[in-house]
């Protein structure tokens, strides 16, 4: 039989405008296309294989023809596309290798196997392959999408942004690749140019769900209840029973302490998914601050009905119990499951933490220091970990545990600022400074690192470096009540100034009405004026509010030892000195002038 030359895959897999009308897949196309040319040309096959079945046929690759690499890819293809049907993707992409090796320019042989590859999870490999694929077909949709979907999956987000651009450039009507831009900008953060994108989707489809479900969530994360709501509201108009558009919409109304509706939502929710826990968890808190106990009392009940002991769909109940105080039965709960699931590092976590709660240090040791260094829940385990030994005054190993953990995870703030607070429980000041000067290296504008700096200034004697760390806060954040009531108290405290420290602190006051710490800088502010009958007013609040606190007491007492009420005083001094006093020194003082004074008097 004579060969007649067949053309080059790059033009076979155009499709002719037969094809194209009948809307035969291109690939069913070549398939048949090359399997007949294959079976054309069964009298150039070694004999020894002419008459075997194909499922005993060894992996050999065919020389056809020398002179003919085009017709060796053909057939090279064609045994690839037969393994696979067969679940041989080894024998398959030994096949695709030999093709593209006689057919190294064929666009789509490189895409066929990147696509092989990608489903090995060779992704690297596989994106070798759709670049490839790509640069030979500059305009193929298919394989510049088939690029941006392995730089996903390889973690490379920025290139994968950067390919989908390229091909919305090309076809901006891709509805699949706007979706997949705006979930990748959704996960860098870049909500503002996602919103941009939802615009264009909605404006070509007005009833896209998942488009307007992208909108709430969005508008969600950054606090805009308005358009979040609205967005959320066209999503249920459009599908009422997306259970995630429920379950946000609903997040929405406790946000906006819209509690009955969040109720309403919550139970509609479960009248479509009554396996939901976290909705019925979320029921649990919202019935009990509605005061309705035996609702949610039955909500636990659900709970249990439809989860067995043990159970990861327990964790929820464990942390229901949890946040209601009920240490043992959260205890009991989690238990369970750690027991039955070792690996459950969320189980533990917070297993861990019931004990810590209920004064079990040992205990809570024990189980934090079993989460492993691969799991999302080990840095907290550390801090905490690193929290219980500074209370028992093993500062050292506190130390060392985050310095472990700070080599693992750097950009942590929250380690910074616990490597502070041991260092200064240590009283070794410049350390606790250096540590939190670390962090302002990462984040140079941390209103927590910030106010912690002033704080460590203000213990080693700098006063103007503390006031420049508070005003540099509210440089960034003008209504921090923290920074503005510290700055006040500071200058009360000092006696200077004492117009301006009014001034902030009641302006801190409006922002936190109840903080008995404001309401006491503001007694102490009236108390340096002379006004002492105005200071005992709101030192009694500050006390009423915050009556654990040594220094409110002593500063109640001073203001009543001005207004001679001596045994007021006294026991004031007395409640201060035994809650730990910092300076209990000078208040022991204090307290044996006033003993004196009330022998003499008596």
């Amino acid at each position: 039989m004579e060969h007649t030359a067949i053309p080059s895959f790059k033009y076979v897999t155009q499709g002719t405008p037969f094809i194209q009308r009948c809307l035969i897949p291109r690939w069913i196309f070549c398939f048949f296309f090359w399997g007949a040319a294959v079976s054309g040309c069964a009298s150039t096959a070694p004999n020894h294989l002419k008459n075997r079945p194909l499922t005993e046929q060894p992996y050999e690759v065919i020389q056809i023809s020398e002179r003919d690499q085009q017709q060796q890819a053909y057939h090279n293809f064609t045994m690839a596309s037969i393994a696979l049907t067969r679940g041989n993707s080894q024998e398959a992409r030994k096949y695709l290798d030999a093709a593209i090796e006689a057919d190294p320019d064929s666009a789509f042989l490189h895409q066929r196997m990147a696509l092989l590859l990608k489903d090995l999870r060779e992704f690297d490999l596989a994106l070798d392959h759709a670049r490839r694929a790509a640069e030979l077909d500059a305009t193929d949709v298919r394989s510049m999408t088939l690029v941006g979907d392995l730089y996903a999956l390889s973690g490379n987000d920025d290139m994968a942004a950067e390919q989908y651009r390229k091909i919305l450039d090309l076809d901006p009507d891709n509805q699949r690749i706007r979706l997949l831009l705006t979930t990748l900008l959704v996960r860098k953060k870049m909500l503002r140019e996602a919103l941009d994108q939802l615009d264009i989707l909605i404006e070509k489809d007005p009833e896209l769900v998942v488009a307007h479900y992208y909108r709430g969530r969005i508008h969600l994360e950054l606090n805009r209840y308005v358009e979040a709501e609205k967005a959320l509201k066209e999503t249920l108009r459009l599908n009422g029973s997306l259970e995630p558009a429920l379950f946000d919409m609903a997040t929405l109304y406790q946000m906006t302490e819209r509690e009955k509706d969040a109720v309403a939502t919550y139970e509609k929710l479960l009248s479509l998914y009554p396996d939901s826990i976290p909705a019925r968890e979320r029921l649990v808190g919202l019935y009990l601050k509605l005061g309705l106990r035996e609702k949610s009392e039955e909500q636990v009940k659900e709970i249990k009905k439809h989860s067995r002991p043990g159970a990861p769909e327990r964790q929820a109940l464990g942390l229901i119990y949890l946040r209601q105080g009920r240490l043992d039965d959260s205890i009991a709960e989690l238990e369970m499951i750690v027991n039955a699931w070792p690996d459950d590092h969320k189980s533990r976590y917070y297993l861990a933490t019931a004990y810590e709660e209920k004064g079990d240090a040992q205990k809570a040791l024990d189980q934090y220091r079993e989460i492993h260094s691969g799991s999302e829940y080990f840095i907290n385990a550390q801090i905490h970990i690193a929290h219980l030994l500074t209370l028992e005054g093993d500062y050292d190993n506190a130390i060392k545990i985050l310095q472990n953990a700070l080599a693992i995870e750097q950009k942590r703030i929250d380690l910074y600022l616990v490597m502070a607070s041991v260092y200064e429980a240590k009283e070794v000041y410049d350390k606790a400074i250096g540590a939190i000067r670390e962090g302002l290296a990462l984040d140079d504008r941390n209103v927590e690192l910030l106010f912690r700096l002033g704080v460590l200034l203000d213990k080693t004697g700098s006063k103007d470096s503390c006031i420049q760390q508070m005003q540099r806060i509210l440089e960034i954040d003008p209504n921090n009540a923290d920074a503005l009531n510290y700055i006040g108290y500071t200058y009360a405290e000092q006696g200077i100034k004492l117009d301006e420290a009014m001034e902030l602190i009641q302006k801190a006051l409006s922002i936190k009405p109840n903080s008995g710490y404001i309401i006491d800088s503001l007694g102490w502010v009236y108390y340096q004026k002379g006004d002492y009958d105005t200071a005992i007013q709101y030192l009694e609040k500050a006390a009423g509010l915050t009556g654990d606190d040594p220094t409110i007491n002593e500063h109640l007492g001073d203001a009543y030892l001005k207004k001679q009420q001596y045994e007021k005083a006294l026991t004031l001094y007395e409640k201060a000195l035994s809650l730990k006093h910092p300076q209990e020194d000078r208040l022991r003082e204090k307290i044996t002038e006033l003993q004196e004074l009330l022998k003499k008097t008596n």
